[in-house]
């Protein structure tokens, strides 16, 4: 919900007839106090934790969904690298274009099942963009089926379309000591407004995620694949 489009889709999937959902009154937040200006901390936003470095996919590999999972959707975002110094300061390295791949279905039975959907692996762009990040960033999203493409939209990221400042999310980070540890590498997506499960598209083993923007160079593409097993199984657990 970092991004000026992103609460209509959340919003849709999260809806309460009573009055806003979760998802539209963190967004109002972000509107109002997510950009406060140099100096000074405006409000937090959501995040979740998306797992350690074994989650990491390069360019062409797949993104494997569990036996489990209801869904396997992308999510093209803007990824920011983070290495963490010897006396526990962030150094941002750079950026890249990065598909945060999610369980939307899992996601939409209920908010609080957010943090289980996240838990996914996500592929991260080819190219690193070093320096400030552009204001305007404008690139397109896409899914291919064999030689059909079945869903492509616009998707925009940078502050101009965003409803909060990368120092302000950076921030927010970076301000539990957990993640200030010397030697640490960080990988912190800052959230999109474009989803295909938004336009009820399902996506399905092969076909092939691909994200581009022209200040990234190179897209990223990555297939869609299953995790062999029994999605009903449960893991068995040990006694020492």
């Amino acid at each position: 919900l970092t991004h000026t489009g992103s609460a209509s889709a959340r919003d849709a999937m999260h809806a309460n007839p009573e009055g806003l959902s979760d998802s539209m009154k963190m967004f109002r937040l972000g509107v109002e106090g997510g950009k406060p200006g140099p100096g000074r901390a405006g409000v937090q936003p959501e995040w979740f934790y998306k797992g350690t470095g074994v989650q990491a996919v390069a360019p062409g590999d797949p993104l494997f969904s569990p036996a489990f999972a209801l869904d396997g959707g992308e999510e093209p975002e803007i990824a920011g690298y983070y290495l963490i110094g010897a006396d526990g300061r962030p150094w941002r390295v750079g950026f890249s274009l990065a598909n945060e791949f999610s369980d939307h279905v899992t996601e939409r039975i209920n908010y609080l099942y957010l943090a289980h959907s996240k838990l996914r692996p996500a592929a991260l762009g080819p190219e690193l963009l070093v320096g400030d990040l552009p204001q305007d960033i404008r690139g397109v999203s896409r899914i291919r089926r064999g030689e059909v493409t079945v869903w492509e939209k616009p998707f925009l990221s940078g502050e101009a379309n965003m409803s909060h400042t990368i120092a302000n999310l950076e921030h927010h980070h970076f301000k539990y000591a957990l993640f200030r540890q010397p030697g640490d590498l960080h990988v912190h997506m800052f959230g999109t407004a474009t989803l295909s499960f938004a336009d009820g598209v399902t996506a399905e083993p092969g076909d092939v995620f691909e994200i581009e923007a022209a200040a990234f160079g190179l897209p990223l593409a990555n297939p869609l694949a299953v995790e062999a097993g029994a999605p009903d199984a449960p893991v068995l657990v040990g006694a020492l």
